[in-house]
């Protein structure tokens, strides 16, 4: 178990990170001049990633843990699985919101701890807003964090005016539901429509990257289903926020909490809702 000492350098080591990755990437985006190629599975890949990616591993370099990352992640099995304390990246989340202009793209930085998140950043630089979370010390947000290549915040610092989550009350007359924008399956429509069934009133907000779970997380959703490919970066910083806000993140097949550094980095389908509410 990491002492609180430690858990703390390791917080401002992550959110000094993701806010010197967020200058980077909208140094990219306010140039216009994206640099879009294909990676090997088609996915796009712009300057922006390849810069936050590099601004990252920079950064937290000297908390000598290794990183899993979204654009370095050829680590084999055979040597990662012996890790009980990695860093999870994801250095753009919601690239395809990035080239479309929507702003809601992301920086993700998780501490993966015997296989779950220990604590979680999510930023969101066009936004100027951060959102993070340490295990048992729950989830919080900050506004009017402009990106800055040399952020240099400590604990204290981010905490301060910072705003406990969740924020709004959801009605419980109603029931919230939040989908990808650009990636919505038709088992996921086939899943909000049986929930229309019972809520007919049913609201449905479409998001991208990780802004999602942290809309759980902030209140103004009640429930995410993501029945669609999703890798273990994209939701590992983003599940601790919603999980500390009184959420879960389960497997569709088992319910079991998403787990991390799995041979095949791939999760399954899973739903994140709130911890007691019933949305079966």
């Amino acid at each position: 178990m990491l002492k609180d000492e430690s858990m703390r350098m390791l917080f401002t080591s992550a959110v000094n990170a993701a806010i010197r990755a967020g200058a980077k990437i909208m140094e990219v985006y306010e140039s216009g001049d994206l640099h879009i190629k294909a990676k090997s599975d088609l996915t796009p890949l712009t300057l922006a990633d390849t810069l936050a990616h590099n601004e990252i591993k920079s950064s937290l370099a000297v908390t000598r843990i290794p990183v899993i990352s979204e654009e370095g992640r050829s680590i084999a099995y055979d040597e990662r699985s012996s890790w009980d304390l990695f860093w999870m990246v994801d250095p753009l989340d919601g690239t395809d919101e990035f080239i479309n202009r929507t702003s809601d793209f992301t920086v993700n930085i998780a501490l993966i701890q015997n296989g779950y998140p220990a604590t979680g950043i999510v930023y969101a630089p066009a936004y100027r807003r951060i959102y993070f979370a340490a295990k048992e010390r729950g989830a919080y947000c900050k506004d009017n964090v402009k990106p800055d290549i040399n952020a240099q915040f400590s604990s204290a610092e981010m905490i301060e005016n910072s705003i406990k989550l969740p924020v709004y009350t959801a009605d419980s007359n109603n029931l919230t539901v939040v989908t990808s924008r650009l990636h919505i399956s038709p088992d996921t429509s086939d899943y909000v429509n049986e929930l229309r069934k019972k809520y007919p009133d049913i609201t449905v907000i479409r998001r991208g990257s990780s802004l999602k779970m942290c809309m759980l997380a902030l209140g103004k959703a009640d429930i995410y289903p993501r029945f669609d490919t999703t890798w273990e970066w994209d939701t590992a910083a983003s599940q601790i926020i919603a999980e500390e806000a009184g959420f879960t993140v389960c497997s569709v097949e088992d319910e079991t909490r998403l787990s991390y550094n799995k041979e095949n980095m791939q999760n399954p389908w899973f739903v994140c809702k709130k911890a007691m509410k019933d949305t079966n």
